[in-house]
Formats: structure tokens, C-alpha cells, sequence
């Protein structure tokens, strides 16, 4: 099959002397990267080495937002005004923009991290106002949303850019959103099970959800996860079966 798509990894989620996957070796496989700005994970130093990384392998930078939960790493719902969110969006977007300009790059796209983004799935009110902060401080900025889901909507009603987004190594409920991680399924580890499934959503043009309810949409992205185990591996394993396929990897 004929078909341009970007491959796309949350990193720069390690804080200080802690680790969290393997960047480096992820840089070598994705396109575009999602880096963590230091609310959920990541710290300046953590910041700059990412995405002076992410410059010289030419694979494009992206501010990855999310609640300050630093234990939590981002994954517990925060009930905060709407406002509150859309400041912590803001400013965590411009902490991006100055580690990227002094990298020498430029952050092209945002994505919500965890239960942000989670919570935004499902909740217009809340995607507008995460985005809309987003887009106030860069009106160019492509906006990488869960395709299908009230964050589509929200970006359409926008005008805003943006690029439909499905996941590699997660399960999906029949309304196109994630099954939760806590449920025996949810992550998938290895690339065996993963890469035909991607394969077979891109011939279809949408999301194959786990009772195999098919739900079209626009899949301009993949997501991988670098902080599962085996992560690279997958990464690794998905990228070559999608290219022997025809697949071209490159930048949305």
C-alpha cells in the first residue's frame, strides 16, 4: 500500500537521575517526539538533551503537556478549573519553545499527556480550553489529538491544525477511546501482535476497535510507548513491517 505516515514517542520522561526509556534508541525509529515539559516528568536538563537529540536526527519536536503529578506521573485525574489547566498548558508550552530554540529546532506539534489527555477524550469543554491556550500562544501549532474522540471535534471547530492520531501498543473501547491500563489487554507488548493490527487499521482508514468495531477517521500518526517494556523492540518491529508493507515513515 501507498501511504505517508508519522511515527510518533512520549519521551523526555526522565527527572534528574531517574530514567525513563530508552530515547535514544527510540530518536533512530520515530518521526516526530513528544517531550515531556517538566509537570508530569522531565526537567530542564532532561529537556535540552532530548531535544538537542531529537535536532540532530531530524525528527520533529513536540510540547507534551500534563497535570503536576510527578509521582503520579501524570496518570491520576486532577479535578482543576478549567483555566488552571489551560495556564499549565501555556506555560508548559513555552518552557518547550525555549529548550527547542536553544536546541536549534522549533516545536511543531502539542499533544496532552495521560490523564489530561485522557480526561480531554471525553470532554469538549476541556479539550477547547487546553487548545485554545495552546493556540494562543502559537497559532500554527498542530494540535495531535486521539482521532475520533471530542478532541477531534474540538480541533474542527477550531480551524486550528491538526493531526488524527492512533496507538500502536493500546486497546480501544467501541467509542474510540483507550482501554483502561488497569484491564488485561490494554497494553500491547510486543510487535507480533501490534504491527499487523496498525497495518490492517490504515487499509481500513479507522480504528479497529477490541470487539472489532471498525470507527473511520483521519490517521495521520502512530503512537508508541517508550516507557513500556520491550518498548524499542516494538517500536522497531512495527516501523519494518510497516515499511516492507509500502509504508513511507516521515513527518505529518
Amino acid at each position: 500500500m501507498t501511504h505517508n505516515i508519522d511515527l510518533n514517542a512520549d519521551m523526555g520522561e526522565g527527572f534528574g537521575p531517574w530514567t525513563m526509556g530508552d530515547d535514544a534508541a527510540l530518536l533512530d525509529i520515530v518521526s516526530s517526539a513528544n517531550i515531556a515539559c517538566g509537570f508530569h516528568a522531565g526537567d530542564p536538563d532532561v529537556m535540552a538533551q532530548t531535544m538537542q537529540r531529537a535536532v540532530a536526527k531530524g525528527v520533529g519536536i513536540g510540547a507534551h503537556p500534563g497535570f503536576a503529578d510527578l509521582k503520579g506521573f501524570g496518570r491520576r485525574k486532577l479535578p482543576l478549573p478549567h483555566e488552571e489547566i489551560a495556564n499549565a498548558v501555556a506555560y508548559q508550552l513555552g518552557a518547550a519553545q525555549a529548550m527547542a530554540k536553544r536546541a536549534g529546532g522549533q516545536v511543531r506539534h502539542l499533544k496532552l499527556h495521560g490523564a489530561l489527555s485522557n480526561m480531554a477524550c471525553v470532554d469538549h469543554a476541556l479539550a477547547r480550553a487546553c487548545y485554545q491556550a495552546a493556540l494562543d500562544v502559537d497559532p500554527d501549532i498542530i494540535i495531535m489529538v486521539l482521532a475520533a474522540t471530542a478532541m477531534e471535534e474540538v480541533t474542527r471547530e477550531l480551524g486550528c491544525n491538526w493531526a488524527g492520531e492512533i496507538f500502536a501498543d493500546r486497546a480501544y473501547n467501541d467509542d474510540a477511546t483507550l482501554v483502561d491500563r488497569s484491564l488485561p489487554g490494554a497494553v500491547l507488548h510486543d510487535a507480533e501482535a501490534a504491527a499487523p493490527r496498525v497495518l490492517e487499521m490504515l487499509e481500513a482508514g479507522a480504528i479497529i476497535a477490541e470487539n472489532g468495531t471498525l470507527i473511520p477517521c483521519q490517521i495521520d500518526t502512530i503512537c508508541l510507548h517508550g516507557d513500556t517494556p520491550g518498548a524499542v523492540a516494538l517500536a522497531r518491529g512495527l516501523r519494518d513491517h510497516l515499511t516492507k508493507a509500502g509504508v513511507t515513515i516521515a513527518q505529518f
